[in-house]
């Protein structure tokens, strides 16, 4: 198991710092979160884009993910959707991320007509990201919280570079259990999503192993290669504890819970 963490638990922190979190707490990789308001976004210039491969290169850190808002089911327009998907995956190309994240928001519609838009609409990127050696990962989220939900989808692309993020949080929220996740993502997983939260009601971000998601039982069937990435939500609730003082005993429990059995 390679672990990584989001910068959605540290809002705006500049990249020397998480890097630096990441070296001191142990962590392998950084998910990062794409957004004007973080120092990682679409309008960084080529040189900015650099100096951000050179923090992490320098410490030996991976950038595991581009963190896109894209909503690939949506019923806006067709280029604007493509458009901002396309620009996302050249930023993860110059930052030599291998992967980025996608929503599917498919909002009111009906599921087999978001299902059958976002679809299309990763299917028509697929090429230029496998040309820029660039994974897109539809995560499990809002209209598509189920493994079988983002499955349907990829599995209809059928693109090798069309791929699914488990959100842990999300699939325990719809009803279904961590082994049928598992059996369902497996063949598309890119990596894995992981947080704690007080109840299905009370969602804010807690120190993983001190809350209600059952994540032994989401890690036990991973292979031993997977990444996974703690996605705290410091970002959308600010009362919630500083990321940066629980990472090492989260990493421990993540270790802990990911240990080989027997």
């Amino acid at each position: 198991m390679k672990l990584a963490f989001s910068t959605l638990g540290v809002p705006g922190m500049p990249v020397a710092e998480v890097v630096r979190l990441a070296t001191e707490h142990g962590y392998e990789g950084v998910e990062l979160r794409a957004h004007p308001d973080e120092p990682v976004h679409l309008s960084l210039s080529s040189v900015e884009r650099a100096d951000v491969v050179e923090e992490f290169k320098a410490a030996g850190v991976e950038i595991l993910a581009v963190a896109g808002y894209v909503q690939v089911a949506s019923d806006e327009d067709d280029e604007e959707i493509s458009t901002e998907l396309a620009e996302l995956v050249k930023l993860a190309r110059d930052l030599g991320a291998r992967y980025v994240r996608v929503f599917p928001g498919g909002g009111d519609q009906d599921e087999a007509d978001a299902d059958a838009t976002a679809a299309r609409r990763l299917g028509t990127a697929a090429p230029a990201a496998a040309d820029m050696g660039v994974s897109i990962l539809l995560e499990t989220h809002d209209t598509h919280s189920a493994g079988a939900d983002v499955a349907r989808i990829v599995g209809t692309v059928g693109h090798p570079r069309i791929g699914a993020i488990w959100d842990v949080l999300h699939t325990w929220r719809s009803g279904e259990d961590p082994a049928a996740t598992h059996a369902v993502l497996a063949p598309h997983l890119g990596y894995v999503q992981v947080k704690d939260v007080a109840s299905d009601t009370d969602l804010t971000p807690l120190p993983l192993g001190t809350g209600v998601l059952p994540l032994a039982a989401c890690l036990e069937p991973l292979a031993p290669e997977t990444w996974v990435c703690w996605e705290y939500e410091k970002r959308w609730y600010p009362g919630a504890a500083d990321l940066p003082g629980l990472l090492s005993a989260g990493r421990e429990h993540l270790l802990r819970l990911g240990a080989p059995k027997g």
